[in-house]
């Protein structure tokens, strides 16, 4: 993809940080015209507490301003009536090497958006679309990076999906395990920040799966209970922007002191349905 270099926000000042490019994405994000917290089927949300759809509309669409800022191709799907969740859009698809498998949801409040996904992507000519035979949640528990696709069961998404997604996709497949409900999905623990580092909260995997990113991303960024809880991990990168929740200041500098540019928004609406900036990315790997 074509390469670019970004005006920071905010940088490192260390003079021998390894040089960052960002790369052209192409983005796919849902408005949150039907934005509310009607059901609880995560621990963030409480349908006891108002939300306000002006305020989620216009923290979304200075999330939408900032990726078209950085050079960034942004495409919308149209939401639908009755599916409040479908500004996440991470969860829609998982989409690699122009191959794209669309998910099967856990919850039954979400399943419809499922075929929205499907529709959407064959009018947009993707010709590879296959629906996941089993509970599949998206890029919400799946993690591209340049080695392979990182997967995360536990709380969402069936462990069986994975094999099928290493056979469509034809590449590697590793299994995590998340064991906090916190955390329920992969993308609000752990993040790619390019194609061979990452950042992740230790504390959000069981034993054997935390063995296994050590091993695999010995140098990734450890992020704090704190910033995990502000939804920190659920951030997107370029391989030199990160865009990252305003509250987790301290994984900020962090990536700062990585050589990473931050870029903090304000999506405390959208929070309240327990998503973040990742959870309304979708990337089109083509």
């Amino acid at each position: 993809m074509t390469e670019l270099l970004s005006p920071a926000t905010e940088t490192a000042t260390e003079t021998d940080l390894p040089a960052r490019r960002a790369r052209l994405r192409d983005y796919v994000m849902c408005r949150p015209d039907h934005f509310e917290v009607s059901y609880r089927i995560n621990p963030w949300m409480d349908p006891e507490k108002p939300t306000d759809r002006a305020l989620a509309l216009a923290q979304w669409e200075n999330l939408r301003a900032l990726y078209t800022s950085l050079g960034h191709r942004v495409r919308t799907i149209e939401p639908a009536p009755g599916l409040p969740d479908m500004v996440f859009a991470a969860n829609g698809a998982v989409v690699v090497g122009g191959r794209v498998l669309v998910s099967r949801y856990r919850h039954p409040q979400r399943r419809a958006e499922a075929d929205h996904w499907a529709e959407w992507f064959r009018a947009e000519g993707w010709t590879d679309v296959v629906r996941a035979a089993f509970t599949s949640e998206g890029e919400g528990d799946y993690v591209t990076t340049g080695r392979a696709v990182l997967a995360g069961s536990g709380f969402r998404s069936d462990p069986r999906s994975q094999t099928e997604a290493a056979s469509l996709f034809d590449r590697p497949v590793v299994s995590l395990r998340l064991t906090d409900p916190r955390f329920y999905h992969l993308d609000t623990a752990l993040a790619a920040l390019d194609d061979e580092e990452i950042v992740y909260y230790p504390d959000a995997f069981d034993a054997e799966s935390l063995a296994v990113l050590r091993e695999l991303f010995p140098d990734a960024v450890l992020a704090d209970e704190e910033d995990a809880l502000a939804f920190g991990l659920n951030l997107v990168s370029d391989g030199l922007n990160v865009i990252v929740p305003e509250p987790a200041a301290a994984l900020a500098a962090k990536l700062r002191a990585r050589g990473f540019h931050t870029h903090a928004v304000d999506l405390s609406e959208l929070l309240k349905a327990g998503g973040s900036v990742k959870c309304c990315t979708l990337e089109l790997r083509h």
